[in-house]
């Protein structure tokens, strides 16, 4: 699991349902497996998801429980340990391997630091289930702000993890759902289905052939360029947004569709 060990004693009530999605985003262990009546419960009384995503995800939970832990576990290397489409690093997604990755995970980092929280783990900061660690000690408008940066990362790792057939998909689904933006994922499936899979054997043994690093001006400018659009989402989060993007209220009697799993 992706722990922390942080000055905030305990998350701000009402959004320990974030920490349920990074756990539901662990490598599985007869741990998870044993939690799974408290994260259903939790879940259940998250009421800014709809009765149906809240159904969805305790349904998940549920599986994860019953299910042969070797079956879960193989399920999981086959969904994140294959290929990079499917990376739970948030920044892998923004610049891949580039230099300037490592320059937004120490931004990053200062912005855990910051708010008192410090990792007692070897996951980088931009790791999913960790960076929900971290949000699940904010205020709501600040869960938002950060969800509202994200929000194109998390609807194109959905369509990709629905592409697989994966239950995981629902958390970045319900992650999207806590801004109202599930909609976001719909621009994305038609395009994933044009992608080129990159966890099968052939696409795996082609990473060996990686290209010839180029030391050029053209190079640096590029990684300039890159460095730009690295640090974005570290930038604009000191920016006041003329639309702020706000966590949804709890759900009254309409519901938004979930589709069958």
């Amino acid at each position: 699991m992706a722990e922390a060990a942080m000055q905030h004693s305990e998350p701000m009530s009402g959004m320990l349902s974030l920490r349920v999605l990074a756990r539901l985003l662990d490598y599985p262990s007869e741990a998870l497996q044993a939690a799974a009546g408290e994260m259903i419960e939790l879940l259940d009384a998250e009421r800014r998801w709809s009765a149906a995503l809240r159904t969805t995800l305790m349904d998940w939970c549920q599986r994860l429980a019953e299910a042969e832990l070797m079956e879960l576990q193989a399920e999981y290397v086959a969904c994140f340990d294959r290929g990079r489409a499917t990376s739970l690093l948030l920044f892998e997604h923004v610049h891949g391997e580039s230099r300037d990755r490592g320059q937004a995970m120490v931004d990053l980092l200062a912005e855990y630091r910051a708010a008192g929280f410090e990792l007692d783990a070897r996951e980088l900061p931009d790791y999913l289930p960790l960076f929900l660690e971290y949000l699940s000690t904010r205020p709501e408008a600040e869960i938002g702000r950060w969800l509202g940066e994200i929000r194109h990362i998390l609807a194109r790792l959905t369509a990709r993890l629905e592409e697989r057939d994966a239950d995981h998909a629902l958390v970045p689904l319900a992650l999207l759902a806590l801004i109202g933006a599930e909609a976001d994922v719909d621009a994305h499936r038609d395009p994933v289905k044009e992608e080129a899979r990159d966890d099968t054997p052939e696409a795996l043994d082609a990473v060996w052939e990686e290209e010839a690093v180029r030391f050029s001006a053209a190079s640096d400018q590029d990684c300039a360029l890159q460095s730009a659009e690295g640090r974005r989402l570290a930038e604009r989060k000191h920016q006041v947004s003329s639309d702020p993007v706000k966590i949804m209220p709890g759900s009254g009697s309409t519901d938004r569709a979930v589709s069958d799993r």
